[in-house]
């Protein structure tokens, strides 16, 4: 295992990349000609490009770019597929690229990696391998985080194509059609010795500092070795869309140390009725769930001043 200085000069230096795009993300159809076009520009030596545009394919191919032996594989996509690359490379000695396609791009704005295609083009040239958390849900590391209660309901319900024409839009119209039928949840965190108990519609466990593309608080990320569990209201509806407004204004504003945040390694997670999970936007499975963290798990090539710790 190269140190993380040693992979940086030899993506410098050899530029040997992998380049795997998700085609069905709202964005990566369009641009994947453009994508690969700059990469090679960029000079670097694609062992091989890979469209995908079936989302039951995404982890074998991306399997299968990992198997050439890049020293960098370039992902494509939204957080979905940013999630998928990450638990394939976590702890091997390949860096993630990252060029940001998707609705939200959590991932990419939590780690500082612009959005603009050029930009994220140029830190894969100029930057510098670090590595990152990854959050850990049962056996699955994660990106970004667990949704609890409405999030998965409306994951699971979002029309493909409404996001693709209205973008992150999608979710909250889609939830305004699910909330009128949606009962709230009682929640038990059992954390470092102490339990938490509140009755809500949403709670979150986040490893990144970003949600639904605006941030968590101003000092939450993902190489600080804490998971951010919070629940979005409280038992109303009125208190659900009220924190949601709140969250969205006011998130860079925040910080970990007021309520109701709780900044912790892991968790042990429970609600009064078996719930749905969503991880990174994908469905998971229900509740009880124990989630922690697998500290600096992923290589990622970020901007040359990012922080490493």
């Amino acid at each position: 295992m190269r140190t993380k200085q040693e992979l940086s000069t030899a993506i410098r230096e050899r530029r040997r990349a992998a380049l795997v795009v998700n085609a069905h993300s709202r964005r990566g159809r369009r641009l994947y000609d453009t994508v690969h076009a700059r990469l090679r520009a960029a000079g670097f030596a694609l062992l091989g490009a890979y469209p995908v545009d079936r989302p039951g394919e995404l982890d074998r191919v991306l399997a299968e770019a990992a198997d050439l032996g890049p020293d960098l594989l370039v992902t494509g996509g939204g957080d979905g597929t940013v999630g998928a690359a990450a638990r394939l490379l976590a702890h091997r000695d390949i860096a993630m690229g990252l060029l940001p396609l998707g609705t939200t791009n959590n991932f990419a704005r939590t780690v500082g990696v612009p959005l603009d295609l050029d930009a994220a083009i140029a830190v894969l040239t100029g930057g510098k391998v670090i590595d990152v958390d990854l959050g850990l849900i049962g056996d699955t590391r994660f990106t970004n985080h667990v949704g609890i209660g409405l999030s998965a309901d409306i994951m699971q319900a979002a029309p493909p194509g409404l996001k693709r024409v209205v973008g992150r839009l999608a979710y909250p119209l889609t939830g305004l059609g699910l909330l009128a039928r949606h009962r709230p949840l009682a929640v038990t965190v059992r954390a470092e010795g102490r339990e938490h108990t509140f009755t809500t519609h949403q709670v979150y466990v986040a490893n990144g500092g970003f949600h639904a593309g605006r941030p968590i608080t101003a000092d939450a990320t993902a190489d600080d070795r804490l998971l951010v569990a919070y629940p979005v209201g409280g038992p109303t509806r009125r208190g659900l869309l009220r924190e949601t407004a709140r969250n969205a204004a006011a998130g860079h504003r925040r910080t970990l140390g007021e309520e109701p945040f709780l900044a912790v390694r892991q968790l042990w997670l429970d609600t009064d009725r078996p719930a749905r999970i969503e991880v990174d936007g994908e469905p998971y499975g229900q509740t009880p769930v124990r989630i922690g963290l697998d500290p600096n798990a992923l290589r990622l090539m970020a901007r040359a001043d990012s922080p490493d710790h």
